[in-house]
């Protein structure tokens, strides 16, 4: 039964299978992923998943154009699936292009439902660090993530070009 996870190192060989299918340049949303991490070896892939995990401790600074956020693995057993990030504040880019939550599912496992899923556990954990709202973005072409949102509550404010091309936002209610 899949489930949300903490990124662990022992979903290294089934996280580079996944990143296979989307291809090596292909962006994960909700992965946490820089073009600089070392994800091929097992030391790298191993300090990426815990900077990834660090990024949740508010105690602990974050590196300049980087927000605090969690990051949940959707799993299966010892199969990744996909991933979901829930940003804890926002800066200008994310409020403009990015939002407070991210995700991807793995190709072969799209069209089961595992982003609504994880969505509405993610809304759950937003309530939890007393968020109000949360603002998602996606693709004007996405219709998946366009579904997925609606589906989570989202609520379309407007389709604007940011500095990643253009954008539909959608804010939920907690």
């Amino acid at each position: 039964m899949p489930e949300l996870i903490p990124p662990s190192p022992r979903l290294h060989e089934s996280w580079l299978a996944a990143r296979a299918e989307w291809g090596d340049e292909a962006h994960m949303d909700g992965a946490g992923l820089g073009y600089d991490d070392d994800v091929e070896s097992a030391d790298g892939f191993a300090a990426w998943v815990e900077r990834l995990r660090a990024y949740g401790d508010r105690t602990l600074p974050v590196e300049q154009g980087r927000v605090h956020a969690t990051y949940w693995w959707i799993a299966d057993g010892d199969t990744f699936l996909g991933a979901i990030d829930l940003r804890h504040y926002l800066n200008g880019f994310l409020l403009d292009a990015g939002g407070h939550i991210g995700y991807s599912v793995r190709p072969s496992a799209r069209g089961r439902g595992l982003a609504t899923r994880a969505l509405a556990e993610v809304l759950y954990e937003a309530r939890l660090l007393g968020m109000d709202r949360v603002l998602l973005t996606c693709d004007p072409d996405n219709t998946a993530s366009m579904r997925t949102i609606e589906r989570g509550g989202g609520v379309l404010e407007d389709v604007r070009e940011t500095l990643i091309g253009p954008k539909r936002r959608y804010w939920i209610d907690l």
